[in-house]
């Protein structure tokens, strides 16, 4: 049976963080809050537990979950590079809504599904969201929803969708934009490459944004194409 916690009470707080550290730790499901939407969160290492938010989702293999961290020494651990670049786009909008994709570190350990051999990271600008980072490592979060559904912004939402394949709920209340992260794949410009970073999906964070930093290392927008 799913427990729901309201994290804007103190008392249920703790009891509800313990809670989804320890349904992390048996490689169970939780729905956590973030900056942008709400995420039904796995342990990243654990395989099973992939599974069984894709399962949950609804989804296959061919589109696995990004990857939420506390940092960026813990994205320097997952990925063979941090291109120059992304390093000043990253001090910029970290912690915050860009999620980006990054060529994998081939010797860990996990199977996110059918990567590439790429994985997608993001430091959520969240406080719990956070704090369990910096206690069960990185995690498999995707957004807490059905796929081909919108996106929970709210707990309740996620319960309607997701149900008793949820171990932990974490209440905070409504999410602050209910604005998805944008996602950009960077594996274009790592180790020397001569490509360029592309926007897979223009989120939060927008194009202009993103070219006041990267400039010319930013493809065109396909909209402004002659």
């Amino acid at each position: 049976m799913s427990s729901h916690f309201d994290c804007r009470d103190e008392s249920q707080l703790l009891a509800g963080m313990r809670q989804a550290r320890a349904a992390i730790g048996r490689g169970e499901l939780i729905v956590m809050p973030t900056d942008t939407v709400y995420g039904v969160a796995a342990d990243a290492f654990s395989p099973a537990a992939v599974q069984r938010l894709l399962d949950a989702k609804g989804r296959g293999r061919q589109s696995p979950p990004p990857v939420l961290v506390s940092g960026l020494n813990t994205v320097r651990a997952l990925v063979t590079e941090v291109p120059e670049p992304i390093e000043q786009l990253l001090a910029a909008h970290w912690p915050g809504g860009l999620t980006v994709v990054l060529p994998a570190q081939p010797s860990l350990a996990w199977d996110l599904g059918d990567t590439g051999g790429t994985v997608a990271v993001r430091m959520p600008a969240h406080r719990l969201a956070l704090e369990l980072l910096e206690e069960t490592g990185p995690l498999a979060v995707s957004s807490a929803n059905l796929t081909g559904q919108a996106a929970a912004v709210d707990v309740s939402q996620a319960m309607r969708m997701l149900g008793e394949s949820i171990a932990v709920f974490l209440d905070d209340g409504p999410s602050s934009t209910g604005v998805p992260s944008t996602i950009i794949d960077a594996t274009g410009i790592a180790h020397g490459g001569g490509g360029r970073v592309r926007v897979l999906r223009e989120g939060v964070i927008d194009r202009a944004a993103l070219r006041a930093v990267l400039g010319e290392v930013l493809e065109p927008d396909p909209s402004e194409a002659a």
